[in-house]
């Protein structure tokens, strides 16, 4: 049985997806006025502008999420990744970017873009090992963002471990 499930995200658990987000924002950098938008009202701010959110659980427990912000028809931005401390370094991660990955694709997706910071070592680590390659950072509207990477649908499909994820993914 696997211990990853992947779920959409419901309104009973912006709770959590404020929580694991303003923990890890809150631990390296400051909360932006965009940070509380978009943590506070996600269904607003994400799904009804044509975004999603996914929620993670292990072993029955929320544990982590992830969202995808539609920037334009062909664009969305990977934004808002967080897992929970107690649930870190089991694959959380790694189930989560392939859901959102066959979300963006079901969604149309052409690209999908994502701004972090230079200091989270771990997180670009584990871009990179998806695909995702540096670019230009231009205004991300949130001041931590120093780091922008890119990924193709196109390079997505061509990685067969989209295809072969042995995590279950609930969507």
């Amino acid at each position: 049985m696997n211990k990853v499930k992947i779920m959409d995200y419901q309104p009973e658990h912006q709770h959590y997806f404020e929580f694991f987000n303003r923990r890890w924002i809150e631990k390296y950098f400051e909360m932006e006025a965009m940070d509380e938008y978009v943590l506070t009202n996600p269904q607003e701010a994400i799904i009804e502008r044509g975004g999603a959110i996914l929620m993670a659980t292990y072993e029955g427990h929320l544990a982590g999420t992830v969202a995808l912000i539609k920037m334009d028809d062909t664009t969305y931005e990977f934004a808002k990744m967080a897992v929970h401390e107690n649930f870190q370094r089991k694959g959380i991660a790694e189930a989560l970017s392939y859901a959102a990955f066959k979300k963006a694709y079901e969604s149309g997706a052409g690209k999908i873009i994502l701004y972090t910071n230079s200091i989270l070592k771990p997180a670009i680590r584990l871009y990179g090992k998806l695909g995702f390659q540096h670019e230009a950072v231009e205004h991300a509207g949130y001041k931590r963002a120093n780091v922008k990477m890119g990924i193709t649908m196109e390079q997505i499909l061509k990685d067969t471990m989209f295809f072969t994820t042995t995590r279950e993914i609930t969507i």
